[in-house]
């Protein structure tokens, strides 16, 4: 990655604690700054690496996917066959499991990482970052706080927002939460189920999260209640012995979606029966639709609807208000409870610092609809939005980094050229 160092200003006449000074650095890149150490990331640098272009990515965490690392339960594994999940020109070892776990899926970027000579520049957070249209470039400002306080701005030709949709956990608010008394994480915190023996847990959300949490909850003898707002596609893992995914996707080749969701939600009916009389009613729209329209993932049961229908989870209705040590449902029940899980999800945090209002929205999801969402203006790009999970990133990554090494190319075709225009003048003179 090659990078140099442009303008040196003086410290800023900024504290911290009162007692120490900014250093503040410039550097040109010359090649794109990436935004994000994740899987995304990680495979737009490895992408960018083959096609011989220089790139620097910086991240706010200290390890690369600190999602997988930091904010992840224990007992998670990959919702999709490794096939489907594998990063550009890197499969899984062949020794991995189908369903790999998150300690195996982490080893396996650490090694794509290295197999790619990635070398993030950790724990600086990008403050904002903002096209400048007087000099064509962009200015992307960090702050990292350690071992001493350092404001740096890349300038770039090129911007990769690698930080995805669930940059940020989602912490709902709720009547009364401040009484409840008992306590309180959201699923990111979350790691086992070991220190929940008979407790009495309520669970908000019933996403894939939600139930596995759940599920892990009963296995460690505690006993949860399940919060469920909202319309909820619960799905089989695998039908004859093939990832419901892989079944789905062959099926999209020959026949429209809205069939493909109809034969899926039959054969769901077979293998789970009627879910709806445990009180996990499926939305109108079927579970591939949905997921397109709103980025809902449908669930892909594990064995949690096992023990809904054992009773060893329970199903409420949504929150009206917290009390001490209880919930107060939507329909009139009171629940005693000792613990609260928000299983809420989680958001993009680019509006926070992207400068830029027409390629994201106030959400931080690109505006663009697939399959352009990963390119906007003036060299800015995006991987990791399209709600097509990590074979979804791969695909961005590869475009991104074609696009930019084109780009790239050109540029140095033509500074070359100029570079040589102005030796052979000097050889002349002389």
């Amino acid at each position: 990655m090659m990078h140099s160092t442009c303008i040196s200003i003086p410290p800023l006449p900024q504290t911290i604690d009162g007692n120490d000074f900014f250093d503040h650095r410039c550097v040109w890149v010359n090649g794109p700054v990436i935004v994000g150490a994740g899987p995304s990331g990680l495979s737009v640098a490895a992408a960018l690496k083959q096609q011989g272009v220089p790139f620097v990515v910086v991240d706010r965490a200290d390890c690369i996917a600190s999602l997988w690392q930091h904010r992840t339960y224990d007992r998670l594994k990959l919702h999709l066959p490794k096939k489907f999940c594998q990063l550009p020109n890197f499969p899984f070892p062949e020794d991995f499991p189908a369903y790999p776990s998150k300690f195996q899926f982490i080893s396996y970027l650490e090694s794509y990482a290295n197999h790619f000579d990635i070398t993030p520049r950790f724990n600086e957070t990008v403050q904002s970052a903002k096209y400048d249209e007087t000099f064509g470039l962009w200015r992307v400002n960090t702050l990292s706080l350690s071992p001493k306080p350092t404001q740096v701005e890349y300038i770039c030709r090129w911007l990769v927002v690698a930080t995805g949709e669930n940059a940020e956990k989602v912490m709902p608010e709720f009547e009364g939460m401040e009484e409840f008394g008992g306590h309180v994480m959201h699923a990111c915190e979350y790691k086992s189920g070991e220190a929940y023996h008979g407790k009495r847990v309520l669970v908000v959300g019933c996403g894939n999260s939600g139930m596995e949490i759940s599920l892990d909850l009963c296995n460690h003898d505690a006993k949860p209640s399940m919060v469920v707002r909202s319309s909820v596609h619960v799905l089989p893992r695998e039908i004859l012995r093939k990832s419901t995914f892989e079944v789905a996707s062959s099926l999209m080749k020959w026949l429209p979606l809205h069939i493909v969701d109809k034969m899926l939600l039959a054969i769901a009916r077979l293998v789970l029966g009627n879910i709806e009389k445990y009180g996990l009613k499926r939305p109108s729209m079927g579970p591939f639709q949905l997921k397109n329209a709103t980025g809902k993932t449908p669930v892909l049961d594990i064995g949690a609807l096992q023990k809904i229908k054992a009773g060893e989870i329970k199903v409420v209705a949504g929150i009206k208000k917290f009390q001490r040590g209880a919930v107060e449902l939507v329909n009139g029940e009171v629940v005693e409870i000792d613990s609260v899980i928000l299983a809420t999800g989680y958001r993009s945090n680019v509006p926070s610092w992207l400068k830029e209002n027409e390629f994201f929205s106030s959400d931080g999801i690109p505006k663009s609809p697939l399959p352009n969402g990963w390119k906007g203006k003036a060299g800015l790009y995006a991987v990791g939005f399209t709600r097509r999970g990590l074979s979804g990133a791969s695909l961005d990554a590869i475009n991104v980094a074609q696009d930019i090494a084109k780009s790239w190319n050109e540029e140095t075709k033509q500074t070359s050229k100029s570079v040589a225009a102005r030796h052979r003048r000097c050889i002349s003179h002389f």
